[in-house]
């Protein structure tokens, strides 16, 4: 008769694997920290986040402010003086909430931050399981809801990116217009290809076959869903950038070069 033994536990960083297993994490953790770093800072700024016809997203959309893309005016007198006051700060917990809650990111920071696992088959720093059944990480099930917040930041976004093709002298395509149009492509496919909004658009169904709208959209978000991480990383590399171009031209260290 066969027998079989138990796995033995590894310690925290044990393994067999002789691969560069611990190259992902490390990027991920280089990538995710300088995001998170730039955007905190980008945003307590309150300042430089617009450029004539450009706005930063970090700042939209812009509720109150002193660009001329400001909804509602200047900071309300209401809000005290000594609470510190920028625009992003408004409105940019709802996409960093949509973006902590996402199912990719969370197994990529679980990994790279956490070490929970660090890798497949690599020790753990601890024995018991953290899972997402109690508080805090519970939480993470708010996802959904932030994925209806981002959907309407989407709006926002595509009309602040059709702004930034007309200039004072009419339309024309300058630079940034390409760059903030590249940042709705880029967040617009990380949206749409979201694991929740595929479950609402058609995880609901025993079958699909007779239902041919949600069936096309169920295998739109489909396709967008395998390329998820893809989508994940260069919506974040574009629209950390897209804040940094208008922040340089606005501080005149850059020019935006029309193309016509």
């Amino acid at each position: 008769m066969a027998t079989t033994s138990l796995p033995i536990r590894r310690s925290f960083g044990e393994t067999l694997r002789r691969d560069l297993w611990w190259l992902p994490g490390v990027l991920t953790f280089i990538g995710l920290g300088a995001f998170v770093v730039y955007s905190t800072w980008a945003a307590f700024q309150g300042e430089h986040y617009a450029f004539g016809n450009y706005l930063s997203p970090f700042y939209s959309p812009e509720i109150f402010g002193d660009s001329p893309h400001a909804m509602f005016g200047a900071k309300p007198a209401w809000i005290p003086a000594w609470v510190p006051f920028s625009p992003a700060l408004l409105i940019l917990w709802a996409p960093g909430g949509f973006r902590f809650t996402c199912y990719y990111y969370r197994g990529a920071y679980y990994k790279a931050f956490w070490a929970d696992p660090p890798a497949c088959a690599v020790g753990e720093p601890r024995d018991s399981y953290w899972g997402e059944r109690k508080f805090p990480l519970i939480l993470q099930n708010v996802h959904r809801y932030f994925l209806y917040l981002a959907l309407v930041f989407l709006i926002f976004l595509a009309h602040d990116a059709w702004k930034g093709f007309w200039f004072a002298d009419g339309f024309g395509v300058g630079v940034g217009s390409i760059v903030l149009a590249a940042n709705v492509f880029f967040l617009a496919a990380y949206t749409f290809g979201c694991h929740s909004l595929r479950h609402v658009v058609g995880g609901k169904c025993d079958e699909l076959a007779d239902k041919p709208v949600r069936c096309a959209a169920y295998k739109a978000c489909t396709s967008l869903n395998v390329k998820h991480m893809l989508f994940a990383w260069c919506s974040l590399f574009v629209v950390g950038f897209s804040d940094l171009y208008v922040r340089m031209l606005s501080m005149g260290i850059w020019s935006d070069w029309r193309i016509f």
